[in-house]
């Protein structure tokens, strides 16, 4: 960029010799030579903008590669608690447009802010040069320019912030519309989601041309400008060539040098609406790399030389295989909210126990084994796997023990092989085929042409839910997990099929302890202990023995089942 510059900034001296040593004189030798040093130096220049342009690219494109990377990688560090705060809709923008604002600016500021910065200090300085006294109209113009600069980005800053906050709106429209396209085709709302769209994209619409109209005007208030500069220039410039005290190859040049100087604040003052737009962009993609995670990993406090080392959270952790104990958890989504969603919650699930989850939607079963693997922190009390705070074991330790099937089934674009090794990419077709089994998946993968080879496009869309629901149930089968969490995971599914996969899990799954969420009593009533949830409470547990003689709540909920599913067994 140097380079570039001083090859511009010689352009006019060497035009200026032409004229005044060389036309005025009649000396063609010395036209020659100086156009001969004229070709050279813009080959230079154009050697060096050049190479300016190469590494300005590679080094922009390099840098939103980079920070992309680093928030992504800070998305993946997030609690629920943070993904709670940040939509879908504004992280999609985040990552893609605003690092492409940003992206740009970086490019922009390597060739055209510096270009320019340099060419504008560089221009003054050699008009100085030439004429002292005409250089004065420095002094009237460029003060006209920064106000009006000034001006321009007060009001286009705040405008950009709120044309990106409109972009998340048509991002998360967009996102809920393809996500349930199922359902607004079943429910015929096609009609009422382009409404809905139409209605966010007006929006981004209004505020995206009220900054383009900002945008627009900045231009030909420059432009004026910097005619009116010459003009006067050549005004006073040409009074005083006629005078003898400035020549005319001198006065070609100084206009030369005014007009670098006035383009490049134009080209700044265009450089500086793009700053604007990203100064709003890189505010955002801030807000979201300086936000914490609330789940931190612990750390080791360190030892005095000497001191033997204190057993780790891992080994502690493979002490007991799954172990999990509440100790007065308290919990809610909202820190400081009014009313928490688990309250005073302590239990013991010992090893290889079958601990069945029972209550009415929004009671909290969700909610408490989400405490498990540390998707939240508990507001209050503690959880405890094999004896240890779950806050002192490493998130990855903790979570590998962990698995978890949810009741909405999530899978990948890929294979079916892809989605059930998923949690164990270097498993074999053996292990793979024995997790699909147990999970009574394996016969119609099986009656595929592709078997585990098919391709079950994005998130499944190609299988039905009781299908997605026990291959999810394999995927976690085949980590082994000491800690198997059912979260109304076979809600989907048959009850005969569902009672299989049950006997499948107790015999693949001997030492690991088991927690089932379900609505249906029969998907727990043969737990070792079932815990009736009320409200976020534990109001009774025990077996189902046990809790047909003591709980009122249990009894309620068998004989408003009862019927239900022995219908459904006959059938």
């Amino acid at each position: 960029m140097v380079l570039e510059v001083v090859m511009d900034l010689l352009q006019p001296s060497l035009m200026a010799s032409i004229v005044n040593d060389g036309v005025m004189k009649g000396d063609l030798g010395h036209i020659g030579l100086m156009s001969i040093w004229m070709i050279l130096a813009a080959v230079c220049g154009l050697l060096g903008g050049m190479g300016c342009a190469y590494y300005a690219i590679r080094a922009s494109v390099g840098f939103g590669t980079d920070l992309r990377n680093a928030l992504f990688r800070k998305v993946q560090a997030f609690a629920f608690r943070e993904l709670d705060k940040f939509s879908g809709g504004t992280l999609v923008t985040r990552l893609t447009n605003d690092v492409m604002q940003v992206q740009m600016l970086v490019q922009i500021f390597l060739r055209m802010l510096i270009r320019s910065s340099m060419l504008f200090f560089g221009s003054i300085a050699m008009a100085f040069l030439i004429s002292p006294k005409l250089s004065l109209v420095f002094a009237v113009s460029l003060p006209l320019f920064f106000i009006f600069l000034y001006a321009l980005l007060s009001k286009s800053i705040p405008l950009y912030r709120t044309l990106q906050a409109k972009l998340d709106r048509v991002n998360s429209v967009l996102l809920e519309n393809l996500n349930g396209i199922r359902v607004v085709k079943a429910f015929v709302r096609a009609a009422f989601e382009k409404v809905r769209f139409k209605r966010a994209n007006e929006e981004n619409y209004e505020v995206g041309l009220k900054a383009a109209r900002l945008l627009a005007i900045n231009n030909p208030i420059m432009t004026l400008l910097l005619n009116a500069s010459i003009v006067c220039i050549l005004w006073i410039g040409g009074a005083q060539t006629w005078e003898g005290g400035l020549a005319i190859g001198s006065l070609a040049a100084f206009i030369t040098y005014v007009t670098q100087t006035l383009n490049a604040m134009v080209s700044l003052g265009n450089t500086l609406m793009n700053i604007s737009r990203a100064k709003a962009s890189s505010d955002r993609i801030i807000e979201v790399l300086d936000t914490p995670s609330s789940m931190a990993e612990p750390v080791a406090a360190p030892l005095a030389a000497g001191t033997p080392s204190a057993p780790s959270a891992p080994s502690a952790l493979s002490a007991l295989y799954g172990q999990v104990e509440f100790r007065h958890v308290f919990f809610g989504y909202e820190e400081g909210g009014e009313e928490p969603v688990l309250k005073d919650v302590s239990f013991l699930a010992k090893p290889g126990e079958t601990i069945g989850i029972l209550g009415s939607t929004g009671a909290g079963k969700s909610s408490l084994v989400n405490l498990m693997p540390r998707l939240y922190d508990p507001t209050e009390g503690s959880v405890l796997v094999n004896g240890v705070d779950v806050k002192s074991i490493p998130l990855e330790e903790l979570r590998s023990q962990v698995g978890i099937v949810l009741q909405q089934a999530v899978l990948f674009g890929g294979t079916i092989r892809d989605n059930i090794r998923y949690g164990k990419p270097d498993a074999s077709q053996d292990e793979i085929e024995a997790a699909a089994r147990a999970a009574e998946a394996h016969d119609f993968i099986q009656s595929f042409p592709e078997g585990y080879d098919t391709q079950i496009g994005q998130r499944g869309v190609t299988l039905s839910g009781g299908q997605k629901q026990r291959i999810s149930i394999a995927r976690a089968l085949l980590a082994q997990p000491g800690i198997l969490i059912l979260d109304d995971s076979t809600s989907a599914v048959d009850l005969r099929t569902e009672a299989r996969i049950r006997t499948a899990l107790r015999d693949r799954l001997q030492g690991s302890t088991c927690f089932i969420i379900a609505q249906r009593i029969s998907s727990v009533a043969d737990a070792d202990r079932i815990l009736v949830i009320e409200d976020g409470r534990i109001v009774a547990q025990g077996n189902h023995a046990e809790l047909m003689v003591s709980s009122e709540v249990y009894r309620d909920i068998y004989e408003s089942q009862l019927g239900l599913e022995e219908a459904s067994h006959a059938t």
